[in-house]
């Protein structure tokens, strides 16, 4: 893919909603966004440095036009256009063993969307899930962030999303329970320009070595996050989380 800048799963974390100085140092296309009645902070530049940050250029994969192309082992997706562009957005992937594979279908997506984790991640990962085993609603509390793109095979739900996180060091990383994350304002752009259903390529391990060998491998695995409960459920948590202000479902 030859490009240039446009500028430039799911554990529960809110780190960095309110967390970061005023005064941040970003690349366009990543500062501050007033989103649904929320305030979203500029994406420090430490994390947009080098590829990983969004850019548009010629599409170079095997996806067809009109489609999401993800490759988990380069930590990119691309939105492929019609006229044989695309736009390539840095991603936070599972890790290893936990995202699916192959062609799924963007069914439908949604503005700050609710969470409840899988039967899976609370079988797999009670330490990290347990305590949320209720779910929590659309909001700043919420780790599907300010979009979500819902995956589906066969008609039926995958559980997998593409969406949005507050956790920016995982972006360009593996870590997560096997969704696939991106900064705020990349899933936002990426919202923006795509329209359900659309079909997606979850790219193979053979298939990231064949079209991406450059980039194959990038990032690192990070452990799990375990959150203290209390910085989410807590009754004070509940009431500085306002519900978003949606102006569409």
């Amino acid at each position: 893919m030859a490009l240039s800048s446009t500028a430039a799963a799911c554990t529960p974390r809110i780190d960095g909603i309110e967390d970061f100085p005023e005064r941040v140092d970003f690349i366009d296309g990543y500062g501050p966004i007033e989103d649904a009645g929320y305030m979203l902070p500029a994406i420090p530049a430490k994390y947009t440095q080098g590829v990983n940050r969004r850019m548009t250029g010629i599409y170079l994969g095997e996806a067809p036009p009109n489609s999401l192309d993800v490759d988990p082992y380069a930590k990119f997706l691309y939105h492929v256009k019609d006229d044989g562009t695309c736009t390539r957005y840095p991603v936070g992937v599972g890790r290893a063993g936990r995202s699916i594979r192959g062609r799924a279908r963007l069914q439908y997506k949604r503005k700050w969307p609710s969470w409840t984790p899988t039967r899976n991640m609370l079988r797999t990962e009670p330490e990290v899930y347990g305590p949320f085993a209720a779910g929590l609603p659309g909001g700043l509390r919420s780790p599907l962030g300010s979009r979500a793109l819902y995956l589906f095979r066969n008609g039926r739900d995958t559980r997998y999303r593409i969406h949005g996180t507050n956790d920016l060091e995982s972006i360009g990383n593996s870590g997560s329970a096997g969704c696939i994350r991106l900064f705020n304002q990349d899933i936002i752009h990426l919202y923006d320009q795509v329209e359900a259903p659309m079909p997606v390529l979850i790219r193979s391990e053979e298939e990231s070595l064949r079209i991406d060998p450059e980039y194959f491998g990038r990032g690192i695995e990070l452990p799990p996050k375990i959150i203290d409960p209390e910085d989410l459920l807590s009754e004070e948590a509940i009431a500085n989380d306002r519900p978003p202000i949606l102006d569409e479902a």
